[in-house]
């Protein structure tokens, strides 16, 4: 579980890094989705698979319309790639930062830190994310209510400015 759990932390670190260094929407909205899967992943290792799931759905759900918007924005024949030499040198450049910022603070860690919240199952009348789920349905059902129409009204608006060159809001000056 620590190999996998590291792979995923690993994976979120580059992905993070993915889209902090490429300019072009395109490349930066995979970086993201990738970003947003290792995230999952991470939560769904510490006992939390109903959140990860959730999660995911309404950021994906967010990813498509920032995606639509941007790509709409930034049309650009031959956008630059991971494999571009500009590119290349600030994700090297970030993964040293990274590097050199984390090794500051690698002595706190050790391998008993990343237990999962199901490895003490015989102290737990019921999972651990059992009390999140009621807690979001609860507290934070309208929020969610709320969330969805907003993403569901921006992407309305984007489909509008995005629709045409003769009928939509954004044309070709």
């Amino acid at each position: 579980m620590t190999y996998i759990m590291s792979l995923l932390l690993i994976g979120l670190v580059l992905g993070l890094v993915a889209v902090a260094s490429n300019p072009s929407p395109y490349f930066a909205a995979l970086g993201l989705v990738v970003v947003a899967g290792m995230g999952c992943g991470v939560l769904v290792g510490h006992g939390g698979p109903f959140l990860s799931l959730v999660l995911f759905l309404i950021y994906l759900g967010g990813m498509l319309v920032v995606f639509a918007y941007s790509a709409a924005l930034a049309a650009e024949p031959y956008p630059e790639s991971w494999g571009s030499r500009p590119v290349a040198a600030y994700m090297v450049l970030y993964t040293v930062v990274v590097g050199v910022v984390s090794g500051f603070f690698w002595g706190g860690w050790y391998e008993a830190s990343w237990v999962s919240v199901d490895e003490f199952g015989g102290f737990l009348v019921v999972r651990g994310d059992v009390g999140g789920v009621a807690l979001m349905y609860s507290a934070g059902g309208g929020m969610l209510v709320i969330s969805a129409w907003v993403l569901l009204l921006t992407l309305f608006v984007v489909l509008e400015l995005t629709r045409g060159l003769s009928r939509g809001a954004l044309r070709v000056v």
